[in-house]
């Protein structure tokens, strides 16, 4: 990974609540494209880790998943079309054997454009009803983003460190 490829936007040092915890999040989400990219299929595809499903291609179908889980179907109330289910758990993982580096990367990007479109018509602290009793906001969706996808973009540095020897921010 140059710099030159990189073309997140850093989060400013000033702003409101609303626009460090999008900045935050977006940075994170281009992290994610970032250590993905230029990678071969095989690579995408290839588990380094104990566990097969932990591979750049499963972490970004599981990402784009729970980008539609928190945003679609939580705050948004669409159906759930995740391809993960009790009787299969990993089923995010699983699809992304069969899906192109290049489509994941697609549909990663799509998803977090209409997770963007379902923040901007809320307030922070606009709740909807979620499992039964509860209440959930879009600040505490965006705080446990930032945290997931961070802590995924972690598990990328590993792996693509693994892969190839490329290391960075």
């Amino acid at each position: 990974m140059t710099d030159s490829a990189d073309t997140r936007v850093e989060p400013p040092y000033t702003g409101d609540e609303r626009q460090q915890l999008t900045a935050f999040l977006d940075f994170l989400r281009g992290t994610i494209a970032h250590k993905s990219a230029g990678l071969s299929e095989p690579d995408a595809h290839r588990s380094v880790l104990p566990s097969p499903l932990m591979t750049v291609a499963g972490l970004l179908s599981h990402l784009r998943w729970v980008e539609a889980y928190w945003f679609d179907v939580s705050l948004g109330g669409q159906p759930n079309r995740a391809p993960y289910s009790a009787e299969r758990p990993d089923g995010e993982f699983e699809i992304a054997a069969e899906l192109s580096l290049d489509q994941l990367l697609a549909d990663y990007a799509e998803q977090c454009a209409r997770s963007r479109e379902v923040t901007a018509a809320m307030g922070l602290d606009d709740t909807v009803a979620f499992r039964g009793e509860h209440r959930l906001s879009l600040r505490w969706v965006l705080i446990h983003m930032i945290e997931e996808t961070g802590r995924h973009a972690g598990h990328l540095d590993v792996i693509r460190e693994l892969l190839d020897g490329v290391t960075g921010e």
